[in-house]
């Protein structure tokens, strides 16, 4: 009996420590960053109740409020004919090109065929008895038919060749932006003003049945429908922007018909473009490469702010102005005192070292 009451009282010496020890460590715990399942339990004791919490999420607008669209700029318009109107001087160039000489010498050398074929059918057709020519060479008529169409390509050739070269000789930029595509939406890094990360998905339309209640539908004022996004790339007025573009997966294309820019995103490779637009306002674009199933919903809005309100958005996002010093971080806060101290959990092999000798 003697032996069996000494193991109980060795027992209670050895348990009475660890016992002592167990709410200090769930203290500690407390006062600094919960860990586990504690951060679960601290959370939810902390959280408003389900039953006060609203019953929707915010539909209204983005944090930021977005430029809305004017319609018939930047986006295709009903029964119209052509190109859309360039907002771009390269856009300009090659609108002017294409809707100019190229366009007449289609319509001339058309026109031309058309007669030419339309009098030798009926001048010489076998029913006025004409008798088919023997003619094998002539020496005029192979020099003109030679020369001629050599003379019409060298006439397209050389604005062409000018226009390229703009296209691909960009002048310094003034803002770069790294445009990634995935299946299916796009997404906007912006290294130079600290590196955040914009997604931008199609907005849905009001009656959608896939629309989640809470969120956020498209209006007029965000754009047409199938163009309009959650989050719009936003470029500033007036300034050089660099594109960086890739893909995440499979062959993508960056579009905007207003810009004149349409540049493949191909996964692995990063190919570039750039845009100098003058004009504030909303313009549209989409993926133009067949890339699965949701090809069509993956729009392209780009939204054009004067420079002041365009460091307005940075600051929105947490991102700085270009060459601006970023926001010096704040101190770190004074640790808790049962933080500064050590936790007692560390003194815990002191504490059971004599139990463990004793056994």
């Amino acid at each position: 009996m003697k032996l069996i009451g000494l193991a109980i009282a060795l027992s209670a010496a050895v348990m009475t420590p660890a016992v002592a020890v167990a709410p200090q460590i769930n203290d500690t715990q407390s006062a600094g960053q919960p860990v586990g399942q504690s951060v679960g339990t601290q959370v939810a004791e902390g959280a408003v109740p389900a039953a006060d919490a609203p019953a929707t999420a915010t539909t209204a607008t983005p944090a930021f409020p977005q430029t809305p669209a004017t319609p018939g700029v930047g986006m295709p318009t009903a029964q119209r004919l052509g190109l859309q109107e360039q907002y771009t001087n390269l856009g300009q160039r090659a609108a002017s090109f294409h809707n100019g000489p190229l366009l007449w010498m289609c319509v001339i050398i058309s026109l031309f065929v058309l007669v030419l074929l339309a009098y030798t059918m009926f001048r010489f057709r076998r029913g006025a008895g004409h008798e088919p020519s023997r003619t094998s060479h002539n020496t005029l008529l192979e020099v003109v038919w030679t020369l001629v169409p050599v003379l019409v390509l060298v006439a397209i050739a050389i604005p062409s060749i000018r226009l390229l070269a703009a296209q691909y000789s960009p002048p310094p930029a003034d803002l770069t932006i790294k445009v990634v595509g995935h299946q299916w939406y796009w997404s906007y890094q912006y290294p130079d003003n600290g590196g955040f990360e914009i997604v931008s998905n199609m907005l849905k339309e009001k009656g959608d049945p896939t629309l989640k209640p809470g969120e956020r539908f498209r209006t007029d004022a965000d754009g047409p429908a199938m163009l309009a996004t959650d989050e719009r790339l936003v470029i500033p007025a007036g300034k050089v922007v660099k594109f960086l573009i890739t893909s995440e997966d499979v062959i993508h294309s960056f579009a905007v018909p207003a810009f004149w820019t349409k540049m493949d995103a191909n996964p692995g490779r990063v190919n570039q473009d750039w845009v100098k637009v003058d004009r504030p306002g909303v313009y549209f674009g989409q993926c133009s490469e067949l890339c699965g199933a949701r090809h069509g919903y993956m729009p392209i809005a780009v939204e054009v702010l004067p420079e002041a309100q365009f460091n307005a958005w940075l600051a929105s996002k947490g991102g700085t102005p270009k060459g601006a010093a970023p926001a010096a971080a704040p101190a770190p806060a004074a640790a808790p005192a049962a933080e500064a101290a050590p936790p007692a959990a560390i003194e815990q092999p002191a504490l059971t070292q004599p139990a463990t000798a004793q056994n």
